[in-house]
């Protein structure tokens, strides 16, 4: 697998596992737009982590 092959296949896992959404609608977004939910699930991951109310409950 290359670099970018594993690279998109942890994004569609991060943003399936924290969202829920379909493989395919993951998919489909353009890639900038990919990322940018990459983003913010991790930035929703910190606030929850430093509010000390963790992620796990999501």
């Amino acid at each position: 697998m290359t670099h970018s092959a594993h690279r998109l296949r942890e994004e569609v896992a991060y943003v399936a596992y924290h969202f829920h959404w379909a493989h395919h609608d993951i998919l489909g977004l353009p890639h900038a737009e990919r990322r940018a939910w990459v983003r913010e699930i991790a930035r929703i991951n910190t606030s929850l982590t430093r509010s000390g109310t963790g992620g796990a409950e999501r």
